[in-house]
């Protein structure tokens, strides 16, 4: 078999049929915002507020030993934070993660090439689609960024405005004329790092900034037992929906970065690929055990998996599902992978 003619085939199938993006975290990675890990060692390192009382305390002491030896959402689903030491995670969370996403804007002031995901989208308008769909657990930015970057339009179900609101669970169709905008509708089903809400619960869309404003807390959900819950309340409910829809009526899905840990998205996934045949791609850096689970369980029929093996690429799909090396390649990268059809 040649594999880098089966990748170029199998890349070219999936993105020709306009396919839903899924980012996972190692996309976000590739451009310096850090993950899991050294989020959960920032957490063991924060300050903590003031006035705890012992419930608070204990709670944190047992949430930081579990972190020596677990991984933080783990550490997180075991232990039960009180609402004090949730909501100190939460801030904390966009105070160490946030300004990493700011400084990927601050580069793309004076550089709108430097995401290898304009590109993308540019190409996926080169044909009549008028809207790309974009799924991601991801709290930054950077698909936002890519967006407008190409001069499209961003939707992530608030208004277009830098004191944005909710707009409501319809993408609005916005028109140049008598042309509809090119639209990369942005479903971010654990929040935003510019999302926020106010003393009455009111959440809205602010652009980047370096600080939290005051009075108002971050609407992001966390790893652990808190994820659960906070996607039964808006706006994650109305975004949640939204990225279903997108997800059960794909012809393609490409995804980046993606781990496969999330299994409400990945139910629909395997519900999509198995009973229609939808042809999925996977780039990332290392495949994950749960990734590996879906594609060895045959229950996708047209799948590839590019995964970093030292100075090569590593391939697996259906016509190699033990794996085969296309050498010289970093096809796992996006930038990389856009060569295989553009």
């Amino acid at each position: 078999m040649d594999a880098l003619k089966t990748a170029t085939a199998l890349a070219q199938e999936c993105i020709t049929s306009a396919p839903v993006i899924l980012l996972g975290s190692g996309a976000s990675a590739v451009h310096g915002i850090p993950g899991m890990w050294p989020l959960g060692e920032h957490l063991k390192a924060s300050t903590l507020p003031e006035n705890l009382n012992k419930t608070d305390t204990d709670c944190w002491r047992e949430f930081c030993e579990s972190l020596k030896s677990k991984d933080l959402e783990t550490a997180l689903t075991e232990t039960p934070l009180t609402a004090l030491m949730t909501r100190h995670v939460v801030a904390t969370t966009w105070d160490f993660l946030s300004p990493y996403d700011l400084a990927v804007f601050d580069q793309l002031v004076s550089n709108r090439r430097l995401l290898p995901l304009t590109r993308l989208f540019e190409h996926l308008f080169r044909s009549t689609v008028s809207d790309v769909q974009v799924v991601t657990p991801n709290y930054d930015r950077l698909a936002e960024y890519a967006a407008e970057s190409g001069g499209f339009t961003a939707y992530t179900g608030f208004t277009f405005a830098g004191l944005a609101s909710r707009s409501g669970n319809v993408p609005p169709k916005v028109m140049y004329g008598k042309s509809q905008a090119r639209t990369v509708s942005i479903w971010k089903v654990h929040g935003s790092f510019g999302w926020f809400a106010d003393a009455d619960g009111v959440v809205v869309g602010l652009p980047p900034m370096k600080t939290r404003p005051s009075g108002m807390e971050p609407v992001i959900i966390t790893p652990g037992i808190e994820k659960y819950r906070r996607t039964h309340d808006e706006p994650f409910r109305s975004t949640m929906a939204q990225a279903d829809y997108a997800i059960r009526s794909a012809n393609a899905y490409l995804c980046a970065g993606y781990g496969f840990n999330d299994q409400h998205l990945q139910s629909l996934l395997v519900e999509r690929c198995q009973m229609k045949g939808v042809p999925l791609v996977l780039i990332t850096k290392t495949i994950s055990d749960k990734a590996h689970e879906f594609f060895q369980s045959g229950k996708c029929p047209r799948f590839m998996a590019l995964e970093e093996a030292g100075g090569a690429t590593r391939m697996f799909c259906n016509e190699a599902p033990g794996g085969i090396e296309i050498s010289n390649s970093a096809y796992w990268q996006l930038a990389e992978f856009l060569k295989l059809f553009m």
